[in-house]
């Protein structure tokens, strides 16, 4: 794979693009605006769990487990998708996962030295995310049933499989992510696309695994709550299948077409990527 990318991050402009260094400011901008993303993403998404799982109209109203979830799982959803429509999310790419930046990587569309503190950002910002909700809600954030929404499997699920149905999940959630991504035509629709195959893996697997497929959504609700017996599996499942995922696509040269790293699927002002990958 080819990885120049390592050295230069591609700022698109009415010519076309043009390599830019990665100067200290450029490395310190970016992640900051990663750590805000994924600041709003646990803020959000604990928020969403606090009214649809704890005691309020909502859980009054709709008993059903697997309904919660679908409202989960719609909300979660939109709140991904708008996040990588923002202005943040243009600049930075929008990847509020680390999973998805070590992909973005190992396609050769996004800077090797940009990828640790990528992780720093988005870490950082899935516990500050948590403390938010927990100031901003109470303790109805603490208390069961929400539990600062740290995610638990089903019961009888073993390690093994937990890290199994993690790693695939998430792997999937790549390889869709960077079949639309080597398309002009494809690429804007991947913020749609992710927060559909998000959503619909809270659906699915919500009661089951949890569905994180991101390793920031179990690290800050971990910590707060404590449980932390099965952080190592969610933590190290979605960097597996986003490692397997990226493997397979070179495999079969699927990748290679890849055009950006970033998941609005534009340039960062809104125009559609050239047939040119940003590296």
């Amino acid at each position: 794979m080819q990885r120049h990318a390592a050295e230069t991050s591609s700022v698109a402009e009415d010519t076309g693009p043009r390599q830019v260094p990665l100067t200290p400011r450029v490395i310190v901008g970016h992640s900051a605006l990663e750590a805000l993303l994924s600041f709003l993403l646990l803020f959000g998404a604990i928020s969403v769990t606090r009214w649809v799982m704890g005691t309020s109209p909502i859980s009054s109203r709709v008993a059903e487990v697997q309904w919660r979830l679908v409202i989960i799982g719609l909300s979660v959803g939109l709140i991904v998708s708008l996040l990588i429509l923002s202005r943040p999310g243009r600049i930075s790419g929008g990847h509020m996962n680390p999973a998805i930046s070590l992909a973005m990587w190992r396609f050769g569309v996004f800077p090797g030295r940009l990828l640790l503190p990528y992780f720093l950002a988005q870490f950082a910002g899935s516990v500050a995310g948590v403390a938010a909700a927990r100031s901003a809600w109470g303790t109805a954030v603490a208390d069961p049933p929400v539990s600062f929404g740290v995610l638990q499997p089903a019961p009888g699920w073993s390690a093994v499989g937990l890290f199994t149905v993690e790693a695939l999940s998430t792997g999937i959630l790549i390889c869709a992510i960077g079949y639309f991504l080597q398309s002009p035509r494809l690429a804007p629709l991947v913020p749609w696309l992710a927060g559909l195959l998000i959503g619909v893996a809270i659906v699915l697997l919500g009661d089951v695994t949890g569905a994180s497929m991101n390793p920031v959504r179990q690290f800050g609700p971990a910590l707060f709550s404590g449980r932390q017996s099965l952080l190592w599996a969610y933590l190290v499942a979605p960097m597996a299948g986003a490692f397997a995922a990226t493997s397979l696509l070179e495999a079969r040269r699927r990748h290679s077409g890849v055009l950006t790293h970033r998941l609005c699927g534009t340039q960062e002002n809104g125009r559609l990527v050239s047939a040119h990958r940003e590296a």
